[in-house]
């Protein structure tokens, strides 16, 4: 192909709504991983036939991903094969995206009579079936990209929100919509009002509404309902949802989250374990299982401070070792997991190990730009309880408050750094450090009055601190 033509056939591919123009990085995911999940979605039937047909496209742009474009192609037969089958006459728009893979697939097997083939296949769908603007989707389209944000990974999420919220403004009353909105502004919302006030509840029980017999909706809702406090309906829908569809391994382990934040561990680990048996290979599993031992672990220190009990603790703590080693190899850049297997491994006093593997989350974190305040709220914990290095982990636990001071780990940073600086005050009224610290906490919290007030007495104790300086000259600009 001459380069003139190869540019022309490129600018009308770059113009397709498929998994190759959607900006899916590969470095912001495990693809492996991805293909796992992918996979149980097909062989497990959880999202039926509709769900089996993104699964499979999505799929042949993984294999794509991973250097195997030919099985790639065999994917999209399935997926055209089923969603004729499915959908019937009115699968046109259902193939939009189907026939976007296969026209970039052709392109790089550099079979370009085929890949115009079905650059035809899609003018001829257009043609049929018009849209209002050149710059609004079908449907099928927006909706089937929400799916794939969702899937792909977390930092996609909000696109994926913004995709199911278009999709229905063209169609209100469609379930799958309703369902991928609900999900995502469950991962993306997060309370801090009123059952009332939470869009995430709100679009959940419309959701449920058009679809009843949804059991991870009812889960969901029963999750967030437990969060806002609404215990009696909270629990009477993860009973529901379990009796709906007890197999379904995505039910299982919601449910087993919601049993293990309820306090019922060991039904929890009862449940994940079965659900295991369906999905071994979970990553998301795995953790949930090493938490519920964590959790079992904490109990134990905060009956009786553990005494008499370092076997069972030293036992659980290997369990949660275990499963946290399975679900990082099984997805690599799990952040979470891996910040709480370093400090595991510090539990168990393998403190090279914990420091290694600690510098390797914080450079994936810093790569994938995501979820660092985790990191560094975890390293602080670990300076803090085990090295015994109170320097340090004053240090990153104020890195965690400045990151994100609204998550969990940022009130957990500012809870002990305002621990560790009355207990400096209570040996030394006379710590200007301790001042300082209680002023970064309250500063950070918003509440300038009383970071003021600690500046001051900072500067009291230390007048050369150009960081006390700074922030009692800007606190008192900002209120005056």
């Amino acid at each position: 192909m001459n380069p003139s033509h190869d540019r022309a056939l490129k600018t009308k591919l770059l113009k397709l709504e498929c998994h190759f123009t959607w900006t899916l990085i590969k470095e912001n995911v495990d693809v492996w991983d991805l293909q796992t999940r992918l996979e149980d979605q097909i062989e497990l039937d959880l999202g039926k036939k509709a769900g089996a047909v993104r699964s499979l496209c999505f799929l042949a742009y993984v294999r794509y991903l991973q250097g195997f474009p030919d099985d790639g192609i065999a994917n999209l037969l399935k997926s055209e094969e089923l969603a004729r089958e499915h959908y019937g006459d009115d699968c046109e728009r259902f193939l939009i995206v189907i026939y976007g893979n296969y026209a970039w697939l052709h392109y790089h097997r550099g079979d370009y009579p085929q890949c115009e083939s079905y650059l035809e296949k899609l003018a001829g769908i257009k043609q049929k079936f018009p849209t209002e603007s050149p710059t609004v989707l079908y449907p099928e389209v927006y909706g089937e990209k929400g799916w794939t944000f969702l899937k792909f990974a977390r930092n996609y999420y909000d696109r994926a929100k913004e995709c199911f919220k278009k999709a229905l403004e063209l169609e209100p009353e469609n379930s799958e919509w309703n369902a991928g909105y609900a999900i995502a502004l469950y991962r993306t919302e997060y309370e801090r009002s009123g059952v009332e006030n939470s869009e995430t509840v709100k679009q959940l029980r419309r959701a449920i509404e058009i679809n009843p017999g949804d059991a991870v909706l009812l889960v969901l809702l029963g999750l967030r309902l437990k969060v806002l406090k609404q215990v009696s309906e909270s629990e009477r829908l993860v009973e529901d949802a379990l009796e709906l569809d007890p197999n379904n391994p995505h039910v299982i382990r919601y449910v087993g989250k919601y049993l293990r934040n309820s306090g019922s561990v060991d039904r929890s680990i009862a449940l994940l374990k079965r659900a295991m048996e369906r999905t071994e290979n979970s990553a998301f599993l795995h953790h949930q299982l090493a938490l519920c031992y964590k959790k079992k672990k904490t109990d134990l220190y905060h009956t009786g401070g553990g005494k008499g009990k370092g076997r069972e603790i030293r036992q659980l703590i290997r369990q949660v070792i275990y499963h946290l080693e399975l679900a990082t190899t099984l997805k690599s850049g799990f952040i979470f997991a891996m910040a709480d297997l370093a400090l595991h491994y510090g539990e168990n006093n393998d403190i090279a190990r914990a420091e290694e593997m600690f510098q390797t989350t914080f450079e994936t974190a810093k790569a994938k730009h995501e979820h660092l305040h985790v990191v560094h709220h975890y390293y602080a914990q670990f300076q803090q309880h085990r090295n015994k290095c109170e320097t340090l982990a004053i240090k990153h636990y104020r890195e965690c408050l400045t990151l994100a001071p609204e998550t969990f780990e940022g009130k957990q940073s500012a809870y002990h750094l305002k621990n560790l600086a009355e207990k400096r005050l209570a040996r030394d009224r006379r710590d200007g450090e301790a001042f300082g610290i209680l002023g970064f906490v309250h500063k950070a919290k918003g509440e300038k009055r009383q970071a003021l007030q600690c500046y001051e007495k900072a500067l009291e104790f230390n007048m050369s601190s150009d960081e006390y300086l700074s922030a009692h000259c800007e606190l008192s600009l900002s209120l005056q």
